[in-house]
């Protein structure tokens, strides 16, 4: 192969990688036509891609990228995988494919996690991770259940402090009924002694005044006599 024809690849591979920043590395020499197709369908069903490529091609083309890690040690042919939503929902596509073992030939060599690489036993380790969408599952989870709780606690505080205003409102009515009965009660009681005293003040009054008109007709009748 020519140098201008290397580079035409190492090109095509660089464009095809472009913003990847995780991926894994699998062996798929010794996989005959019928399941290197059924490899890649079951692939392509679960959003990895894959791409069969000469180690030393890859490395050239991934020189100064995140996945320049992926090809250190490793020499001949390696097929890439990547997509899915992060590097754990990958590997465990992968480690689900290996577990099934349709495919013997099929063995893991590796990977690269945000600019580091793993090895292949560290595959079957990050599978076990949660994925992105289980670890949001588990934060709205925790957000609605505290949420929830202090719900709870804010309602029962509250529905608390109506109920302590109410009573103490209807306390409070209560009292003031109670001192209005009283304030009548003893408006009346003082009424009626005024009203005696003034049916009793009238004959006092009435007889003196009798006698002193009285007096003069005596005089006046006995003074002829004299």
């Amino acid at each position: 192969m020519s140098k201008y024809v290397k580079n035409l690849v190492a090109e095509d591979i660089k464009r095809r990688l472009h913003k990847v920043s995780d991926a894994l590395l699998v062996n798929v020499v010794g996989l005959n036509a019928n399941a290197n197709y059924n490899l890649r369908k079951e692939l392509r069903a679960k959003n990895v891609k894959v791409l069969v490529v000469k180690n030393s091609m890859a490395a050239r083309a991934t020189e100064g990228t995140s996945l320049a890690r992926l090809f250190e040690g490793v020499g001949g042919s390696a097929a890439i995988c990547w997509g899915c939503e992060d590097i754990v929902a990958l590997s465990k596509s992968i480690t689900d494919i290996l577990k099934s073992e349709k495919f013997p030939a099929l063995q893991p060599r590796g990977g690269v996690m945000d600019g580091e690489r793993i090895s292949a036993d560290q595959i079957a380790e990050v599978a076990k991770w949660p994925s992105r969408g289980e670890q949001l599952s588990l934060v709205l989870g925790q957000i609605l259940s505290t949420g929830s709780r202090l719900n709870g606690q804010l309602v029962s505080v509250g529905a608390a402090l109506v109920s302590q205003i109410a009573e103490k409102a209807k306390g409070s009515e209560e009292a003031e009924g109670s001192a209005a009965a009283e304030g009548s009660a003893a408006a009346e009681g003082s009424a009626e002694p005024q009203a005696g005293t003034e049916n009793a003040a009238v004959p006092e009054v009435s007889a003196p005044v009798a006698e002193v008109a009285s007096a003069p007709a005596a005089e006046a009748g006995g003074a002829p006599a004299a």
